[in-house]
């Protein structure tokens, strides 16, 4: 079984911080955010997977989210 990207994002960062990277560091920080990405990413794959196909509204309503646009 292959280690998720989460799980990498997750390893990364922990390394940084357990070599004394401070939390807003930048490295720390960029890790951080692939981190909740990964996770993002990998619950909507599961979600998409297990819905019925989305409607073009749908579509576009979902990407207005992930773009910061209003619910």
């Amino acid at each position: 079984m292959s280690r998720s990207e989460y799980h990498h994002e997750r390893a990364l960062h922990a390394n940084l911080i357990g070599r004394g990277y401070a939390y807003d560091h930048p490295e720390v920080v960029r890790h951080r955010r692939a981190m909740q990405v990964a996770k993002l990413a990998e619950h909507v794959s599961q979600v998409v997977a297990e819905a019925p196909p989305l409607t073009a509204e749908q579509v576009k309503r979902l990407t207005s989210l992930v773009r910061g646009g209003k619910r």
